[in-house]
């Protein structure tokens, strides 16, 4: 007989004693691979096989073992002449690809519900039901953008993307948002800002692969297509590529200029130091901050500041009806922009200056009024700026790093060719979420029946 102490104290052990699952992971996992286009896209293939059979060798015969790190990349689409910039991830099991929004100036990712009726439009849904590893937090989720609003629900799944994936990844399942918010294809959002701005209170996709060491260097990195001066150009055009891990050295030239973030990380924010518009200073406060937001088309600043950069371009004026805040310029002049963050001169592209022509002689700029919120960044250069620059966004030390363009980036700048489109392709590198995920202490079938075999026994005792 077994002695009714020993009973007890088998009894009185968490279940994690006897090797129950605390969390449930998937054996093996998929992910996106994308088409690519063929020239000079191959540059980027051809890259990113050398570098894997390199780190292939050294893990077999260099060294000691350690733990398995790796890089991902994820082919870009321009949509709308360089309206959005959007990506591609799978969520589920299955998995199921989506197109997102890549937006450095948000931290939630989200998805359109397919409970989310004619608000989402035409875009394809998550639907949650067929997914077997998908966990209803039940915590509401609502977010403001400038262009309208999101809200559903938090919830946590399987999340792959470049090559990457990651369990329990906390997202939003989304059921109601303003009307026309997503353009078919794009599904949703994957903010690639840090977790304290996060809404739904989880640790983002890009932070959790950079602080469990899952890249070989914690950092992501953008090179974004021009197309808007392409008058051929289609809705949906490449739009250049992200890089998880790395940074493609055949994208940029020379060195990267990494800009420290000046306080806690929240937004992707640094100091603005020096803004010439025609060759004329900006007055610029000490110590203002600049947020780099992939998710905004243009550039927004404070209303005095804006004033002073169209004082530089004879005959500009304060436009009027959709366009207040904006203002119109001439579209005979060039109008030449420098900016520094603290280290190196950057030059926007006349051409990214110029959002739209209204008339036969008007033009509308790309620097715009904008009251951010207290203790926000003050500025918000989005991608009028950075399609003129390699930029780096790096977790340790929080930094934003910014290159000049290589002739191959450059190149592709309304070069057309086949647009990105997701597929589902296979894991190099996993990770899970543990940021504030409920743990699940599901018992095995081994455990569950060893404790009816123990009650059992104390009953018959």
């Amino acid at each position: 007989m077994i002695p009714f102490f020993f009973l007890v104290s088998l009894l009185a052990l968490p279940a994690d004693t006897f090797g129950a699952p605390t969390d449930i992971v998937p054996i093996s996992g998929q992910t996106i691979s994308l088409r690519r286009n063929q020239s000079p896209r191959d540059v980027i293939e051809w890259g990113a096989l050398a570098k894997r059979q390199r780190d292939n060798l050294i893990a077999r015969y260099g060294g000691p073992k350690t733990k398995k790190r790796s890089t991902g990349y994820n082919m870009v689409v321009n949509q709308d002449s360089d309206s959005i910039y959007y990506g591609s991830l799978a969520i589920g099991t299955p998995a199921v690809s989506f197109d997102v929004q890549l937006d450095t100036g948000s931290s939630d990712l989200w998805v359109a519900s397919s409970s989310c009726g004619t608000s989402c439009g035409s875009s394809p849904t998550y639907d949650p039901s067929s997914s077997s590893t998908f966990q209803n937090l039940s915590t509401p989720f609502d977010i403001q953008y400038v262009v309208g609003y999101a809200a559903g629900y938090v919830a946590q799944d399987i999340v792959q993307m470049a090559g990457f994936s990651v369990s329990n990844q906390g997202f939003a399942v989304v059921d109601s948002m303003s009307d026309g918010f997503l353009t078919s294809p794009v599904s949703g959002l994957l903010g690639l800002a840090w977790e304290s701005l996060a809404s739904s209170g989880q640790m983002p996709l890009w932070q959790t692969l950079a602080s469990s060491n899952t890249w070989d260097s914690a950092l992501f990195a953008f090179q974004l297509t021009r197309y808007k001066n392409d008058t051929t150009a289609q809705e949906l055009e490449p739009g250049g590529v992200l890089t998880m891990g790395y940074t493609n050295s055949s994208l940029y030239t020379g060195s990267i200029d990494y800009i420290d973030i000046p306080g806690t990380p929240s937004y992707w924010y640094i100091p603005l130091t020096t803004l010439t518009v025609q060759g004329n200073s900006i007055s610029i406060t000490s110590g203002t901050t600049a947020a780099i937001d992939t998710g905004t088309t243009n550039i927004g600043g404070p209303a005095s500041s804006i004033e002073a950069i169209y004082a530089q371009i004879p005959n500009s004026q304060p436009a009027t009806g959709e366009w207040e805040g904006y203002y119109s310029y001439p579209c005979s002049t060039t109008v030449n922009v420098e900016v520094s963050f603290g280290g190196a001169t950057w030059s926007i592209s006349p051409t990214d200056f110029a959002i739209t022509q209204i008339s036969s002689t008007e033009c509308i700029g790309a620097f715009f009024e904008v009251s951010t919120g207290t203790g926000a960044p003050s500025w918000i250069f989005g991608d009028a700026f950075l399609k003129n620059v390699y930029s780096v966004f790096r977790y340790n030390p929080p930094s934003v790093g910014f290159a000049n363009l290589s002739s191959i980036a450059i190149a592709e700048n309304g070069a057309g060719g086949t647009v990105p489109s997701a597929t589902i392709g296979a894991i190099i590198a996993a990770a899970t979420n543990t940021s504030d995920a409920p743990r699940r202490h599901a018992l095995s079938a081994s455990v569950s029946a060893l404790l009816f075999l123990v009650l059992s026994g104390v009953l018959l005792l």
